[in-house]
């Protein structure tokens, strides 16, 4: 019983975030995403246009649409599509890192100087997943969907736990690295320092020797 309820609390440690901006006609807004290795992500938006008599946002026009765009941890591009006015976008990690997720107006010729303000909720990990769906889709009763579920869950905490292993490693191949400049700067000002040094001494012991002082 303690396990499943530490496996419950540890279960929303996963992301789930949900936020609204606004954005100009030619103004493109990302977000940064620690995100594990095979792990689903998905992504709800809705579009509001602001109206100018009013200084409210009201629905959309359909005409308006949002790019998505996103890159992995590797620059590469993984998802660049158009979508509607309201919708959802969805992806799954191939390599863990922080993930780059880009939003801007497909068009300029709707806002007429206006601001768009964009609902969006990321969701990522289990969260992601529609078990009401799934339910239906695989015949599953309450017991083998919370089954499921909680599966789910355990393979999500390792996928984290394996993630801060690979954040630890790579923290300490940095820490590691600048210790090594570290070093390597010191030893060069003191190698440095000595043959400034050994040459001020030779040319104060010729100008002494020039001047007959010694």
């Amino acid at each position: 019983m303690f396990y499943l309820s530490t496996l419950t609390v540890l279960s929303y440690l996963s992301v789930s975030s949900a936020l609204y901006f606004h954005i100009s006609e030619t103004e493109r807004k990302c977000f940064i995403e620690e995100i594990p290795d095979e792990t689903m992500v998905v992504g709800n938006y809705k579009c509001e246009l602001h109206d100018p008599k009013t200084g409210g946002f009201m629905p959309s026009s359909p005409g308006i649409g949002m790019h998505v765009e996103i890159r992995d941890p590797n620059e590469k591009i993984i998802l660049s599509k158009v979508y509607s006015s309201e919708g959802k976008f969805s992806f799954t990690s191939s390599s863990p890192g922080e993930h780059v997720i880009c939003l801007y107006s497909n068009t300029t010729k709707w806002f007429s100087g206006s601001q768009l303000r964009v609902h969006l909720d990321i969701q990522v990990g289990e969260h992601a997943v529609d078990y009401g769906h799934v339910a239906q889709k695989e015949k599953l009763t309450e017991l083998q969907l919370r089954l499921r579920q909680l599966l789910d869950q355990v393979e999500q905490i390792s996928k984290e736990q394996n993630y801060q292993r690979y954040r630890e490693e790579r923290f300490r191949q940095t820490s590691e690295s600048t210790n090594q400049r570290v070093l390597y700067w010191s030893v060069s000002q003191t190698v440095i320092l000595l043959l400034m040094g050994f040459w001020q001494m030779r040319h104060l012991k010729s100008f002494f020797q020039a001047k007959k002082l010694v």
